[in-house]
């Protein structure tokens, strides 16, 4: 797929469809990759990848470059898709300006879970008949393919691309996911154990801004958290108040929007599961206001945005909280 994907690049960018590209490159590591932007044709064959390795949502960049002079070519998986049309949907990717290529999806290879193996010094990771191949400076490893795919990738809500001007491989379909299987589990804890556990996730946050720096729906050009006048600019959390509130100021900020993309949880290096106070938002707006998938269309409006004489009271928030 990687060389098709630089074949097609080229030629759009040599028969001025687009003037630039935005894709992957390889970092320090073999497996830190990157989001970045090609403007030729020799950048793509020399730096360009997309493999097993390849996380990254590259929708929030385009925020700024449908911005720019010249029309982008993005590539975006299955759910990289929902993001770019919740964007679009929200005014702030401007559509006519990206060629959108959807591309296959998952799943995707989390290293972290093969460095919890023990497996470190890792020059290359190869995908064989789903059996990892690891060359690393010690020697050869092997692990199942499956021991080692993304958090994101094992609760998969589609395979299906909900935007593109051109399609590379086959299309697939939604899935009948098991992703709110944890929030069920979150769900039937008492108040207390529920209470224990955010306290030992959140706790481990060192406030570094990540989970927004990268989520798709936390556009904002001045966010709340960087406001001099809050008090809380910057500023690493000094009580047990201040770590739960900025996470849950956050999702309650993204409630209805949220894709499910779980960038969040991906780029956290505490390794905190904040896509599942994402997940709990979905989860109850599709139970009280009936079923709905952010950036599944432009143009369907969102239930917190809408009201119709069938939406819960307010007196619902005391119901479901009483034990």
């Amino acid at each position: 797929m990687q060389e098709a994907m630089i074949k097609r690049a080229k030629e759009l960018l040599a028969d001025g469809t687009v003037n630039r590209v935005i894709g992957w490159k390889k970092g320090e590591f073999v497996y830190d990759i990157t989001p970045d932007v090609f403007e030729t044709a020799e950048e793509i064959e020399r730096d360009f990848v997309c493999d097993d390795l390849t996380q990254a949502n590259v929708s929030k960049y385009l925020v700024k470059e449908s911005r720019k002079e010249g029309k982008i070519l993005a590539f975006l998986k299955p759910c990289d898709t929902y993001s770019f049309n919740q964007l679009v949907k929200e005014h702030r990717i401007i559509r006519e300006n990206v060629y959108v290529i959807g591309i296959p999806g998952g799943p995707k290879i989390d290293v972290e879970k093969i460095k919890a193996k023990g497996i470190t010094g890792i020059l290359s990771v190869k995908n064989e008949d789903y059996t990892l191949k690891i060359e690393t400076i010690y020697g050869t490893e092997t692990m199942p393919f499956y021991e080692a795919i993304s958090g994101k990738c094992e609760s998969c809500k589609s395979k299906k691309h909900v935007v593109y001007d051109e399609l590379m491989g086959e299309e697939g379909d939604v899935l009948d996911s098991n992703r709110f299987d944890m929030v069920e589990k979150l769900e039937n804890m008492t108040a207390q154990e529920r209470y224990d556990f955010w306290r030992g996730e959140l706790s481990k946050c060192i406030r570094c801004n990540a989970c927004r720096n990268v989520c798709p729906a936390c556009t904002c050009e001045n966010c709340v958290f960087d406001n001099p006048n809050s008090g809380i600019s910057q500023k690493a959390a000094a009580t047990s108040f201040e770590e739960n509130m900025f996470h849950i100021i956050r999702a309650f900020h993204v409630a209805g929007r949220c894709t499910d993309c779980g960038e969040c949880s991906r780029v956290c290096p505490q390794n905190i599961p904040l896509h599942l106070l994402n997940r709990k938002f979905i989860k109850d707006i599709n139970s009280l206001y009936g079923e709905y998938q952010a950036g599944a269309d432009t143009t369907s409006r969102a239930p917190l945005n809408d009201y119709n004489t069938e939406d819960c009271e307010p007196s619902i928030v005391h119901e479901r909280g009483v034990e």
